[in-house]
């Protein structure tokens, strides 16, 4: 059974640094289309990073600058670098992948738990 795993949030005052890390457990036999998402309270989820097809990282216009994802194929994990946090930052964020777990197996999508991100003095 395939899942994502995500770990990092927590409470950080404005200024701050937070690093997110989302693995994919289970039979991986690709992971694709990797992404963070957040949702804050009364609003709906928004994309916040994700890798283009090529390959090429793309932000929300107000994280330009602050956060930083990356990935790592041998382990099957993205993490999301967030830095000079803001309080408007806080909200839930989630992990995103595109998965096939064999050779034969369809893509499907998964998301991860979510984890709580607070930006607070």
């Amino acid at each position: 059974q395939v899942q994502l795993v995500e770990s990092g949030g927590g409470l950080v005052q404005p200024g701050g640094s937070l690093r997110l890390s989302c693995s994919a457990s289970g039979s991986i036999f690709s992971f694709n289309g990797v992404g963070w998402y957040r949702q804050a309270p009364g609003k709906q989820r928004e994309l916040v990073a994700r890798f283009s097809i090529g390959g090429v990282a793309i932000y929300v216009d107000s994280v330009k600058g602050r956060f930083t994802i990356s990935r790592d194929n041998a382990k099957n994990s993205m993490y999301l670098q967030m830095n000079m946090l803001k309080p408007e930052d806080t909200a839930v964020y989630y992990c995103n992948a595109n998965i096939r777990s064999s050779r034969m197996a369809i893509e499907n999508g998964y998301w991860g738990q979510g984890t709580q991100v607070t930006v607070s003095s």
